[in-house]
């Protein structure tokens, strides 16, 4: 007489949380993290999109079987979130949004609607139809530039440029470590959103070439909004551990704006832009042998 158990949908979950120094298990039917003395901290795993497991971390099988079971997207990042080593397999894939990137992609036409419209909503502009992809480049170039200026002018911080060694995370300066910081944790919300969205983190349309250049691309529509500027307010109080400062800041910044709710449309809205749609499956082509009762609905 109860209704069937599914997954609890993306937008109404937590965005991620950064988990180190234990081990993920399922134990007593919960699923924990179990630190060397044996205490245990219960995870809410149904009710996270992303759980980011920095260096330290062991997983249980039973835990990936779990997280892989409700939806939530296990990630393998470095201290502080500065790389992204592997990621596992969130439950809401699904072949025909990958179809569908991959025609918009392959598309020359579309592949610049879709370009062109990811510069509208970063610009807040109509982009002339004439302007070639490089144009749009130097476009974004100098008003990132300005932005960061701003920004820095805004929360009195002592800005150059843009500049980091991704080797030697210390050399960098504390507004630039913010920053590095908070766009990590911007890469792995909308890395989570993406692939349960069933679309391909690697098939980009501005950023091509990179495993995540699809993240990119949208990580660039919304940080501006949300971890730019949470990175120089953290930065302009010169806090002793600026990572830390910063993850937290990020956190906030997800909740207060619903981010997490809002990438998932905002991808379909870019796509739309292309002017194609979602490929049907071939005449012939056989169904799953076993379909799922409840696919899960990000």
């Amino acid at each position: 007489m109860l209704p069937h158990l599914r997954a609890i949908p993306v937008k109404e979950r937590l965005s991620l949380v950064f988990l180190e120094r234990g081990e993920l298990d399922v134990i007593d039917g919960a699923f924990v993290l179990v630190d060397v003395n044996g205490i245990r901290t219960q995870i809410p795993i149904g009710g996270v999109v992303c759980l980011m497991l920095e260096p330290g971390t062991r997983v249980s099988h039973a835990a990936v079987v779990l997280a892989a079971r409700v939806g939530c997207l296990l990630v393998w990042v470095g201290e502080a979130g500065v790389r992204l080593y592997s990621s596992g397999r969130p439950g809401g894939a699904r072949s025909d949004r990958l179809l569908y990137q991959a025609k918009l992609a392959l598309d020359e036409d579309a592949r610049l609607r879709v370009v062109r419209k990811m510069y509208e909503l970063r610009f807040g502009t109509e982009i002339p139809e004439d302007y070639t992809v490089n144009q749009l480049r130097g476009m974004e170039g100098a008003r990132v530039r300005r932005m960061y200026e701003n920004l820095a002018r805004q929360h009195g911080v002592n800005w150059k440029r843009r500049d980091y060694d991704a080797t030697d995370w210390g050399s960098g300066d504390v507004p630039n470590r913010c920053l590095s910081s908070a766009t990590a944790c911007l890469y792995g919300i909308c890395e989570a959103a993406v692939l349960a969205a069933g679309y391909s983190p690697a098939m980009g349309f501005i950023h091509t070439g990179k495993p995540l250049s699809f993240i990119y691309d949208i990580a660039d529509l919304v940080k501006f909004d949300t971890v730019v500027p949470a990175a120089f307010r953290v930065a302009s109080r010169h806090p002793s551990d600026p990572e830390r400062e910063t993850r937290i800041a990020c956190r906030d910044a997800f909740r207060s704006t619903r981010l997490l709710e809002k990438i998932i449309p905002l991808i379909d809205d870019v796509l739309a832009a292309g002017g194609l749609s979602i490929p049907k499956a071939p005449a012939g082509a056989l169904p799953p042998a076993i379909p799922e009762e409840n696919p899960w609905d990000p």
